[in-house]
């Protein structure tokens, strides 16, 4: 897990503020509550019944139970942890996500590193910052102007 602190050296996306939770306080750590309180991070309970206040989980959880574990005879630990590793692997490399632009996980944590690592290598040099992004490749400067309005 990223913390805040770690995550304030990186440019992107700013560390959560909100983590929801299904379970009550008998099964939340309170070393994590500490850390929580300590980093000025809210800690949200999803109230009972109310699934869609989470609904990026429920709809992998609902994908992984329907695709997998509804489909599968687990004849050990051992094949279970195979199964749901090899599920997990072409859930993340192979299958394009809607959310994501029709991307696979891997393609669009790739594209974000390479876009971070431009970022990066634009801020760190010694030249001026761009006043505006670069053109895409085969686009005139006048083209892409254009098409932002």
């Amino acid at each position: 897990m990223t913390t805040p602190g770690s995550a304030a050296a990186q440019p992107g996306p700013a560390p959560p503020r909100c983590f929801p939770m299904y379970y009550g306080t008998e099964l939340t750590s309170n070393a994590v509550l500490t850390w929580c309180a300590e980093h000025r991070i809210e800690w949200h309970y999803i109230a009972p019944g109310k699934p869609m206040q989470n609904g990026y989980i429920e709809s992998f959880n609902g994908r992984m139970r329907d695709e997998l574990l509804n489909e599968s005879l687990f004849f050990g630990l051992d094949h279970a942890r195979e199964l749901i590793a090899a599920w997990v692997e072409d859930y993340n490399t192979e299958r394009p996500h809607s959310s994501l632009g029709y991307q696979t996980p891997q393609a669009f944590s790739k594209a974000l590193r390479t876009a971070r690592d431009h970022h990066i290598a634009q801020r760190t040099g010694s030249a001026r910052w761009p006043l505006a992004p670069v053109a895409p490749h085969g686009v005139s400067p006048a083209e892409a102007l254009n098409a932002t309005g």
